[in-house]
């Protein structure tokens, strides 16, 4: 219904923010993540939002960015995970951290959010590894999340790869990654001793 409400903010809890706009104060559900990263009461603030509805409920989800809200999507998609699961999930874990978890089959990652067992994490990977990609975002005032990256992507996954042959965990790898500043005329193994000089920092 809403793809994004702009407004201010009127009162923010670990799982929920009241945005105020023209005049009216919308109850947000957010995870934790959201919740950390928003500016302070009386600030203007855009989030994306999902509308849930149901015969006895009807709630807003919101979100700090799209990327946030695409994969708060693809994840109550996965049978077993609802809005309040998937929630909970963004909650223990940035949507980067997440979208690494599925690539690389780390089921302990994504367990490590509450009431998430090992069959719903093994569901979770099952369902969304084909359809999630690395990708670096740039919405977490990391240097180096710039669209010339994004276009060199083949090279950054590629780099990954070769941090997680060496031992890193692909956590780690992307975490490093993301602290570069990428061209596109970079390749793979450019990217791989930049992030290697990082990881010795």
């Amino acid at each position: 219904m809403y793809a994004y409400i702009k407004g201010e903010i009127a009162d923010i809890s670990e799982d929920n923010l009241v945005l105020e706009c023209n005049n009216i104060g919308y109850n947000i559900r957010i995870p934790l993540s959201v919740a950390q990263r928003l500016p302070g009461i009386g600030a203007s603030v855009k989030i994306y939002t999902y509308t849930s509805v149901r015969e006895d409920a009807f709630n807003l989800f919101g979100f700090l960015s799209k990327d946030d809200l695409e994969i708060y999507k693809k994840l109550i998609a996965v049978n077993g995970i609802g809005p309040k699961g998937a929630l909970s999930i963004l909650s223990a874990m940035s949507a980067d951290d997440l979208r690494c978890a599925i690539v690389s089959g780390d089921a302990k990652a994504i367990e490590k959010a509450p009431g998430v067992g090992n069959k719903s994490a093994e569901r979770i990977i099952l369902e969304l590894k084909d359809k999630i990609g690395l990708r670096l975002s740039a919405d977490e005032g990391m240097p180096g999340a710039l669209p010339d990256a994004q276009g060199n992507s083949a090279a950054v996954n590629e780099a990954i790869e070769a941090l997680a042959a060496l031992g890193y965990t692909p956590m780690e790898a992307l975490k490093a990654v993301k602290r570069l500043e990428i061209t596109q005329d970079m390749d793979s193994g450019a990217i791989l001793k930049q992030a290697l000089r990082v990881i010795g920092k």
